[in-house]
């Protein structure tokens, strides 16, 4: 079975196995309304979509990063109708970015079930050049990050030279090293000599996760405004 954009659904096994939590998961956030339904086929075999892929990680996230069933609620509540499994994605991976390290060891195994698909030797090279996926220390096992794992497999499929990834990982990483600079020195201007370092650590958790975002918004609205005129000059 499909969507109405051609997309294949999952059974309930199958989006437990690619979430990598249990079926009865899957089920306890369907009863609490935190998972859309799933749409009944033949034979009453609920089918779930990529969004709901998209939305459980999400959830899955966020329980990680130690919100309540309820807190988790309200922020599902705040967030637009109608989005896509690629936004629900960059919500997820922002959240992620909150934790210090959401990396994880896995297999190539693993790592293909997380994917939902087969990894070449060449898509293994250009999610490595993307940040996402790194060789770990054992054999036949990568570190990655998980947070960024769907939105890095959707790249595979863009018609981009593995050069051109490198280039950009480069310029994003200066400067965003860049932007971190200019904020870390705001934050050492607001506290004190005086104040304790867990004052400073204070104040980058409450700060960080607004930082993210801000960034991720501003970011998104300069590269519209960039493509738009580009196609005004084409």
């Amino acid at each position: 079975m499909a969507t109405d954009t051609g997309e294949p659904t999952l059974t309930v096994d199958e989006l437990a196995a690619r979430a990598g939590v249990t079926v009865r998961t899957v089920r306890f956030y369907g009863t609490k309304g935190l998972l859309p339904p799933p749409v009944i086929g033949p034979r009453r075999v609920g089918h779930y979509s990529q969004e709901h892929l998209s939305r459980l990680a999400l959830i899955e996230e966020l329980q990680h990063q130690g919100m309540t069933l309820a807190a988790i609620e309200r922020y599902l509540q705040q967030l637009p109708e109608g989005l896509s499994a690629h936004d629900l994605a960059i919500h997820r991976a922002v959240v992620a970015s909150w934790a210090p390290d959401s990396a994880e060891e896995v297999s190539r195994a693993e790592l293909e079930r997380r994917a939902g698909r087969p990894l070449s030797a060449e898509d293994l090279d250009r999610l490595v050049a993307m940040s996402v996926v790194g060789v770990a220390a054992a054999p036949d096992t990568y570190r990655v990050d998980l947070g960024l794992l769907r939105l890095g497999v959707q790249l595979l499929d863009v018609p981009i030279a593995h050069e051109t990834i490198l280039a950009a990982r480069a310029v994003l990483m200066e400067h965003t090293r860049a932007a971190a600079h200019e904020l870390s020195q705001l934050f050492r201007d607001e506290v004190s000599e005086r104040e304790s370092v867990a004052a400073v650590k204070d104040l980058s958790a409450h700060m960080q996760p607004l930082v993210v975002q801000a960034l991720l918004t501003t970011f998104q609205r300069s590269l519209k405004e960039e493509l738009r005129e580009w196609l005004r000059e084409s």
